[in-house]
């Protein structure tokens, strides 16, 4: 006995005309998804995931994919036999391990997505944020070693591959003019390039349903705020722990230019394809105050 009902065709068409005024609203338009999480270490998420992009691309929607693999990194580290250190979170890199880092990322991670976004239909190009020196970088904090912060986007290289219909997969490392190569926050990497290409969205994959009022109950989520709301929330410590980061990096997106920035629980099959193609949406939505 079958557990789920067949759509007929006039369902699916149903469902497709429902759709229409999205599209329409979205064709054209830059998207940045920024993957990771657990929707990416999921290999049925993970299909699912290529398979939104792809939908999205082939109804005109110009989607870009920024992506980390901070579990790969650590994985290969520990293959390595070399153990993984944080200092308030942030992994410290040295020598030896921005290599790993850039074989990870560039390499393994990178390539494995452009396949995947190719075997669905779509047609994706890999890059790094060395390629085009497309982030220019320096570094954050001695103690940290070959950690990032982000003083210059190039956007032109994201720009070309679009504009051939491809759609870009980029690796957040940085590089600086005496040629060394940095780590990136992914977060932060999405953030400054979806600002760069003044993105209608910037979709920030995570671990949770949101931006909660009562981190411990999924039912306070908080669909949508300003950046004055979300200041006010950062003073009341609604927003903490490793939230405070992801709403910054929404905070300076929208700064930067991007319309809508979305925190979203990448653990929700097809989340993206309900965040763009429905009323309803996904997660917390991050707007600036003249879209309120």
């Amino acid at each position: 006995m079958m557990q789920t009902q067949e759509f007929s065709n006039a369902q699916r068409a149903q469902v497709l005309t429902q759709a229409l005024p999205y599209i329409r609203r979205y064709n054209g338009k830059i998207v940045v998804v920024k993957y990771g999480g657990n929707a990416m270490v999921s290999e049925q998420l993970r299909q699912q995931v290529m398979e939104d992009i792809v939908l999205l691309w082939l109804v005109g929607v110009k989607v870009v994919l920024v992506h980390g693999g901070g579990p790969e990194i650590s994985d290969m580290m520990k293959k390595l036999g070399k153990a993984p250190e944080f200092v308030d979170g942030l992994r410290v890199t040295d020598r030896q391990t921005i290599d790993i880092v850039q074989m990870v990322l560039a390499g393994k991670v990178n390539k494995t997505l452009v396949n995947l976004l190719e075997v669905k239909g779509g047609r994706a190009m890999g890059i790094s944020g060395m390629d085009g020196r497309l982030i220019e970088a320096k570094r954050k904090d001695e103690r940290l070693g070959f950690v990032g912060s982000i003083t210059r986007v190039n956007i032109d290289p994201v720009m070309d591959l679009l504009e051939k219909g491809y759609i870009p997969v980029v690796s957040t490392l940085g590089c600086d003019s005496e040629g060394n190569t940095y780590n990136i926050n992914g977060d932060t990497a999405a953030a400054f390039i979806a600002g760069a290409l003044g993105a209608e969205r910037l979709i920030m994959m995570t671990d949770i349903a949101g931006v909660l009022r009562d981190k411990d109950d999924p039912a306070t989520l908080i669909p949508q705020m300003t950046i004055h709301e979300a200041v006010k929330l950062f003073e009341q410590n609604v927003i903490s722990g490793g939230m405070i980061p992801k709403v910054e990096c929404c905070i300076e997106a929208i700064h930067r230019g991007v319309r809508r920035v979305i925190i979203m629980d990448g653990r929700v099959p097809h989340a993206i394809l309900m965040e763009i193609l429905t009323d309803e949406g996904a997660g917390t939505m991050v707007i600036g105050e003249e879209l309120e």
